[in-house]
């Protein structure tokens, strides 16, 4: 039986969800972060604090597509 790295999945269905879910919400979370410090004129050095939250966002969504 042969098993290609695509067939080999860490995680399973539910658990895919929920990194997506994470994901989804993550960007969320960092758009309306970064639209309010726009809207709100920060100084460019504060929105670096939308880093975080969009770093979640490709992870949880990487992640649920790479099945890891």
């Amino acid at each position: 039986m042969n098993v290609t790295l695509s067939d080999a999945a860490n995680i399973g269905p539910r658990e895919r969800r929920k990194r997506r879910l994470l994901g989804i919400v993550a960007l969320t979370v960092g758009v309306g972060i970064a639209f309010a410090l726009i809207v709100l004129d920060a100084p460019r050095l504060s929105r670096i604090i939308i880093f975080f939250p969009v770093w979640l966002a490709g992870l949880g969504l990487l992640q649920a597509r790479e099945k890891t």
